[in-house]
């Protein structure tokens, strides 16, 4: 296996962005920003590939457009997944494993505030039983976290601790769009959004992109003075139908998270749109009390549709660069209530 390494990052998160549907406007600086950090030109990347949906921007085959933020000439090499980014940094991963190429850019965008987004994901279930029902995605999570309320995986007071958390966390983040955190007592003091959820334990919509740069073995020395190292890499599937498996569960995120070898780490940035899914994630990855979980405020704080799980992998990464965590986590799901999931172990080993 090669060695392969994250080195550089750039996000943008926004109640809403005011601008192209193609997200070209966002996507260019954000690029610009990676070869600053880098010192690589359009020409050093030998792979470029997206996460995005086309149900979200409205239209078929709306990544070609924002294919446009990578310019015309020379023509590269591309790809894209129709899903979170965090996938295509999986292919991208598997692309410099085979040799072909020693640096990829990855980038994942979404506008959800385009549409009612907890509508829109419902067209992720089963199209012949769930979604002519058009359950929407909070509500399904108001079922999973009172499921878990009822079993006594979790409490209220609990879920208002984590949310407290996350949001004070958040005030360090200037990309995040929701911050501030306050007590635990004012936080259960707010009406129920979605029984027994509150409006703070639902990630808010957000629009947004994000882009990872990855590089091989000296390429990855030359861009970085401190690599963060991939030493693990997988994702894993639950069933798709919401009656065949426990909501109060993510096996796929264990089995995960076992052939990447999580083991001990110092920052797990887990991508959990709903408070109770970070309590699900923690007890499924074996994670130790003393793990510092979504030290940027997380998914709570800003969740910006198919680079959430991206930004969860380049926050990780970031720890390491600033000397935070030797050993690193970043976690991302698809799907309902968890179905999907991939996890990514990094180190800033030499």
């Amino acid at each position: 296996m090669r060695d392969v390494a994250v080195v550089g990052f750039a996000q943008r998160q926004m109640e809403e962005f005011d601008g192209s549907p193609t997200m070209v406007e966002l996507l260019v600086p954000l690029f610009a920003e990676l070869y600053e950090q880098t010192g690589f030109t359009r020409k050093d990347i030998g792979f470029w590939c997206s996460g995005s949906s086309d149900y979200l921007a409205g239209r078929s085959f709306s990544f070609v457009s924002a294919v446009d933020a990578i310019g015309a000439l020379p023509p590269v090499n591309e790809s894209h997944v129709e899903m979170d980014a965090a996938w295509a940094l999986y292919e991208a991963w598997l692309k410099i494993q085979t040799g072909e190429v020693d640096t990829a850019l990855v980038y994942g965008f979404g506008k959800a505030s385009a549409g009612v987004l907890r509508r829109v994901l419902a067209l992720q279930l089963d199209p012949y039983t769930m979604t002519p029902l058009w359950p929407d995605t909070v509500s399904l999570a108001g079922l999973q976290a009172r499921l878990g309320l009822e079993a006594g995986l979790w409490d209220e007071r609990a879920l208002a601790a984590l949310v407290n958390r996350s949001l004070t966390d958040a005030e360090s983040n200037e990309n995040a769009i929701r911050k501030g955190g306050s007590s635990v007592e004012e936080l259960l003091a707010r009406p129920l959004y979605a029984d027994p959820l509150r409006k703070h334990d639902c990630a808010p919509v957000t629009d947004g992109a994000a882009a990872i740069v990855l590089a091989a073995g000296d390429r990855a020395r030359d861009a970085s003075d401190a690599p963060a190292w991939i030493t693990g890499l997988a994702h894993n599937v639950d069933a798709l139908h919401l009656g065949s498996r426990d909501l109060t569960a993510a096996p796929s995120a264990g089995r995960a998270g076992q052939a990447a070898g999580v083991g001990s780490v110092d920052v797990a940035e887990l991508h959990a749109p709903f408070s109770p899914q970070e309590l699900i994630l923690r007890r499924e990855l074996g994670l130790a009390d003393d793990v510092r979980v979504n030290p940027s405020g997380g998914a709570l704080a800003g969740n910006p549709m198919f680079s959430a799980g991206l930004i969860r992998i380049g926050e990780a990464a970031s720890a390491i660069w600033r000397g935070e965590a030797g050993r690193a986590l970043g976690h991302a799901t698809s799907g309902p209530l968890l179905q999907q999931n991939l996890v990514c172990v990094m180190e800033g080993k030499n």
